[in-house]
């Protein structure tokens, strides 16, 4: 009985891929004539989804490991204004991202540790570290905005391409790549989601849970620290609104992408293409002239219904 239920759920493996492509089939047949398909747009829809892409990458190792973190939206604009800050000082763009990528290790560490030292749910110590994180991107600038005038930084981080390809769509193509590697086939990957799977048993056998947790949350952290350039390399400036809400994008992604909200398992392609799908959706639904809130309600609905359509019956 298992073994037939296990084979006619299969599909449900698939379902954030059956759902992306009949997204972009009905956006292509409802406004394809409004330059939906062209490849402009094509190349628009991963470039603002591609912060969220690099976010959710790291965020498939937090959740697959059975933990979460709120605070990747408020890192990343944190990172960004330091990146602004040391950059407008005249350091250089070197320094700049030494010490964005320094923000995001010293954000990591310290979620890292209050949740596997301390023993603190990792929801609330991201949710705080969200809010207190948010207050300092506010404070550091008084809310001003920090213009980056440094050509190699935007070019490498926003700007640039490589041919027809934008390097903010070779950046979420990378962390992509690399995260699949390492979570598909290094032991720290099956680590992970041997942790997340069961962490009594995964404790037994040898692996250092703590250890894993930790190693996630830096992970994200950098990732966080990485989308902040980003944003900032994108618009060719640092804000402390960068990031706001990228958390939750990020987990609809992890979650659309077939990885497991309790732990034990992940999807990194998965993940991938549950961001693009709701790039694409945002897109679509902005050429057709919806206006916020029914965007809203429309984006949430199709979301909705994957996760739903991809959730397994209990047996």
């Amino acid at each position: 009985m298992q073994k037939l239920l296990n084979s006619t759920d299969g599909w449900r493996d698939y379902v954030v891929y059956i759902f992306f492509a009949l997204v972009v089939a009905f956006f292509a047949f409802k406004i394809g004539d409004q330059g939906f398909l062209t490849l402009n747009n094509l190349f628009n829809i991963t470039r603002t989804t591609s912060m969220i892409v690099v976010i959710a990458v790291a965020m498939t190792f937090v959740i697959s490991a059975g933990e979460l973190d709120l605070s990747v939206g408020s890192t990343a604009a944190l990172a960004a204004l330091v990146a602004g800050m040391t950059m407008e000082a005249g350091h250089g763009w070197i320094v700049g991202i030494a010490a964005a990528l320094l923000c995001g290790l010293v954000v990591g560490s310290l979620n890292g540790f209050f949740v596997t030292y301390v023993n603190i749910p990792s929801f609330l110590v991201t949710l705080g570290m969200m809010q207190l994180i948010r207050g300092l991107d506010m404070r550091v600038t008084y809310t001003k905005p920090i213009a980056v005038n440094d050509d190699f930084f935007n070019q490498l981080f926003g700007q640039g391409s490589l041919g027809i390809i934008p390097s903010l769509l070779i950046w979420s193509l990378l962390a992509t790549a690399v995260g699949h590697v390492v979570l598909k086939y290094t032991p720290f990957g099956r680590e992970i989601l041997a942790t997340g799977g069961n962490r009594v048993a995964a404790s037994y056998s040898g692996i250092n849970t703590a250890r894993i947790k930790f190693y996630s949350f830096l992970i994200t952290g950098c990732a966080a620290a990485l989308a902040g350039m980003l944003y900032t390399g994108m618009m060719q400036t640092a804000r402390y609104t960068f990031g706001t809400g990228a958390e939750l994008a990020a987990i609809a992604a992890v979650i659309l992408g077939g990885t497991s909200l309790f732990g034990g398992k992940g999807s990194i392609i998965g993940t991938f293409v549950g961001a693009l799908l709701i790039g694409t959706i945002n897109n679509g639904l902005i050429i057709m002239g919806l206006d916020v809130s029914e965007q809203y309600m429309v984006a949430g609905a199709i979301i909705i219904l994957a996760v739903a359509f991809g959730k397994r019956p209990a047996v």
